[in-house]
């Protein structure tokens, strides 16, 4: 028979399963697919390229173990499995720029791959969900969530062209939202942080289509050939190799995702910039993560929707907040006490945001309110999205 207290908290995990559509921070397992698909005659080029790969990786922290499986039908197609204890440690991994050296010997005899990324929830014969502190866990339970795949790009300018910059980004044809029966583009937006960019993208149904589809619109490739003399980072377009690495290193992918359910005719979106102390971005997005779940309990808070995004030590906050963003900052930067104030400073880079520890910890939430802002370049919505 089922108890009280269990009847709760079933609840009560229901309703976080229905608030959250996206987490890597509740430390279940995570298995890693990678189809692949090789050029004709180059598959023994792949299987030592693969073996080199397979012998560096076994040594990263919170690998487990891989697999690498050919097709009976098609000994073009490729499918490389790897699990690991969690997601923050395949993810700190696969977005260092040792990852970017290690794959490199691949892509010379790879056409094509594609990645997803599945926390275990159910295992047949294996160890039970709720398995003792420092074991492999599964995920409690399912999520519900919104339909929509979160992804975001960042990339630095040359500093002195920030005002130049964002007059090209905000002044571009927004390409056709549909791209197949199942795939649609919902809403770009689009910020800057000194000469930082931050590109948001909402998709429903296949990231990967979207983004193709959005790189083949003319006007698209016009205003990224535009940027182009202004960008820190060299790429050449017309290289698939330099465009492939700007954006391998440009991607800051979603780490979680909340939202109360609540409507707000008055939702107005912003975007604030963390960057971490050196090595610090994934214990920085977690620590946002737990602030972000604990304000979608308050019915009457202010922030509707939270999406964090991160990569290395860059952690962006992407918040859709009822009202006005000064009038209470403290419950829209999750910083509800002192406590969380000197958590949160504790591991950001002060310097990277032209102030002081001191300074933060004086006034936290209006101090870090103001030099974590970023500027709105342009925040487009699909028709009907």
């Amino acid at each position: 028979m089922t108890t009280t207290s269990e009847r709760v908290s079933q609840s009560l995990a229901q309703q976080a399963s229905q608030r959250v559509s996206q987490s890597v921070f509740d430390g279940s397992r995570l298995r890693v697919v990678l189809l692949v698909d090789v050029y004709d005659g180059a598959q023994q080029q792949f299987l030592e390229a693969y073996e080199q790969l397979c012998a560096q990786v076994a040594s990263v922290p919170g690998h487990v173990s891989d697999q690498l499986c050919q097709s009976i039908e098609n000994p073009s197609q490729w499918l490389i499995t790897s699990e690991w204890e969690s997601a923050p440690p395949f993810l700190t991994w696969v977005n260092s720029e040792e990852h970017v050296r290690m794959v490199e010997p691949l892509h010379s005899c790879v056409r094509d791959t594609r990645s997803l990324r599945f926390h275990v929830v159910r295992e047949t014969g294996g160890p039970a969900a709720d398995t003792g502190p420092g074991e492999r866990r599964l995920q409690t339970s399912p999520r519900i969530g919104d339909g929509l795949i979160r992804h975001a790009l960042t990339f630095t300018v040359k500093p002195g062209s920030e005002e130049t910059v964002a007059r090209i980004l905000a002044d571009y044809v927004s390409p056709e939202p549909r791209v197949d029966d199942t795939t649609r583009l919902c809403r770009t937006s689009l910020f800057m942080h000194g000469n930082r960019v931050v590109r948001a993208i909402e998709v429903r149904g296949d990231l990967l289509a979207a983004l193709r589809h959005v790189a083949r619109q003319p006007a698209v490739r016009a205003v990224e050939e535009a940027i182009n003399p202004y960008l820190e980072q060299d790429r050449d377009l017309d290289d698939p190799e330099s465009a492939r690495v700007f954006f391998t290193r440009a991607a800051l992918p979603a780490v979680h995702h909340v939202t109360t359910g609540r409507k707000g005719p008055d939702a107005v979106r912003h975007a604030l910039y963390y960057p971490a102390r050196e090595g610090q971005g994934m214990r920085l997005a977690e620590l946002l993560a737990r602030q972000d779940e604990a304000a979608a309990d308050d019915p009457r808070g202010p922030v509707l929707r939270s999406t964090i995004f991160q990569r290395d030590d860059i952690v962006v906050r992407l918040v859709d907040v009822s009202g006005g963003l000064d009038s209470d900052p403290g419950p829209v930067l999750g910083l509800t006490d002192r406590a969380h104030a000197a958590e949160l400073t504790a591991l950001l880079d002060g310097e990277a945001l032209g102030v002081d520890g001191a300074a933060l910890n004086a006034d936290a939430a209006t101090r870090l309110l103001t030099v974590s802002r970023m500027e709105l370049v342009t925040d487009r919505r699909a028709p009907d999205a």
